[in-house]
């Protein structure tokens, strides 16, 4: 079940336009871009421990451009150069990546600064899914252009995502006893890394 349920990757309905695709196609890139953030929710679970103590709008911004930059230089370089990583190890390690954020929330680790980390784990949420698109055999013919379009349709996605959640991070900071929800949420945050990397892990050893 593992590649299925708890892959980093593209919907089925979308892999056949992506495989028959051939010249620019900037919209609809652009819109599959975007589809890809809003329902991934590994990435989204790691957005929202980058966010999660982030009060002011300025600190958001810096972050979450951190990974947008890392996520971004993967992402083409993977599919224009085929720069390729097994999709089961860099699946586990975007995991981790949500588990450490967490970890760093609750106070527990602090390896290197949180504004270098966010970058790299940014760089391995782009291979994560430049790895799912070389697997599609895109056609040359417009790819630049259309891997242009689903960048920008992976940011617009994010921003249309990061304001959801800081709409409810907002809410709950709001409420009492906020530091006793603050590390339920971190608490959940890294058991559910700690369950994409063991399901990852398991799906490498039995593909």
């Amino acid at each position: 079940m593992a590649p299925e349920v708890f892959a980093h990757g593209v919907a089925h309905q979308d892999q056949g336009f992506l495989t028959g695709a051939s010249g620019v196609h900037f919209a609809p890139y652009m819109y599959l871009g975007a589809k890809h953030v809003v329902t991934g929710y590994d990435h989204l679970l790691y957005l929202a421990g980058v966010i999660f103590f982030l009060g002011k709008l300025r600190d958001i911004a810096l972050f979450v451009s951190l990974f947008a930059l890392g996520h971004s230089i993967t992402l083409l370089l993977g599919v224009l150069t085929s720069v390729h990583i097994n999709p089961f190890i860099i699946d586990a390690i975007i995991g981790l990546s949500v588990s450490y954020k967490a970890l760093e929330n609750l106070g527990a680790i602090r390896f290197f600064d949180p504004k270098i980390m966010v970058f790299t784990f940014g760089l391995a949420h782009g291979f994560g899914l430049s790895s799912k698109l070389q697997d599609l055999s895109l056609s040359n013919d417009g790819l630049v252009t259309n891997m242009l379009a689903f960048n920008l349709g992976v940011e617009l996605g994010q921003i249309l995502a990061l304001v959801l959640l800081y709409w409810c991070f907002t809410w709950l900071r709001r409420q009492p006893h906020f530091e006793s929800h603050a590390r339920g949420v971190n608490l959940l945050l890294f058991a559910a890394g700690l369950m994409l990397f063991g399901m990852q892990t398991v799906g490498y050893f039995l593909s």
